[in-house]
């Protein structure tokens, strides 16, 4: 299927994208730091460490949302708590960036913003939930339709093979 390569293209953009993100703040730290001017007042030196910690921690945030989306890959499984919301977390940072990039980078930025934003929710949403139904249901295949309802419902000690026989309805007195 189509659900592991997205997982893994997803992953190696996050990582390139987290480390990208990382060199750009330090690049940007390093000439606030090498130019020794002010900012209302500010230290250029806490503005030259404040951007580089900040594009560090930023940077390692769209890797470990990278890790999260390259374990989806190789389990084959939705992500699931602090994962899926981490993959969430991302998604809405891509919005929010794509929304931002327009006005001060251009179309480029936003359009590969928006690539970005698309392979999150792939990932996100083509490993749905409703997979695992089946095999969720006690007695196996979850009745003799497959989905589980009530008219498959075998929900009975041992399976269905052990499930008591149905009893037949009393005589009416009629």
């Amino acid at each position: 299927m189509i659900r592991r390569p997205v997982a893994v293209m997803t992953a190696v953009v996050l990582f390139v994208e987290g480390l990208g993100i990382a060199a750009v703040q330090w690049l940007l730290g390093t000439v606030v730091d090498r130019q020794e001017m002010s900012l209302a007042g500010l230290d250029s030196d806490a503005m030259s460490v404040s951007t580089k910690a900040g594009g560090v921690l930023f940077g390692l945030y769209f890797v470990f949302c990278g890790v999260v989306a390259l374990l989806v890959a190789l389990r084959n499984r939705p992500a699931a708590g602090l994962g899926r919301i981490l993959l969430i977390s991302a998604a809405v940072v891509h919005g929010l960036l794509g929304a931002l990039t327009v006005g001060l980078v251009g179309w480029g930025a936003f359009a590969f913003m928006m690539v970005v934003l698309g392979l999150v929710l792939l990932t996100l949403l083509t490993y749905d939930r409703q997979d695992g139904v089946a095999d969720a249901v006690p007695g196996g295949s979850g009745g003799p339709d497959g989905r589980g309802g009530p008219e498959g419902d075998t929900a009975t000690v041992g399976g269905p093979e052990r499930a008591a026989p149905a009893v037949p309805p009393a005589p009416s007195a009629s």
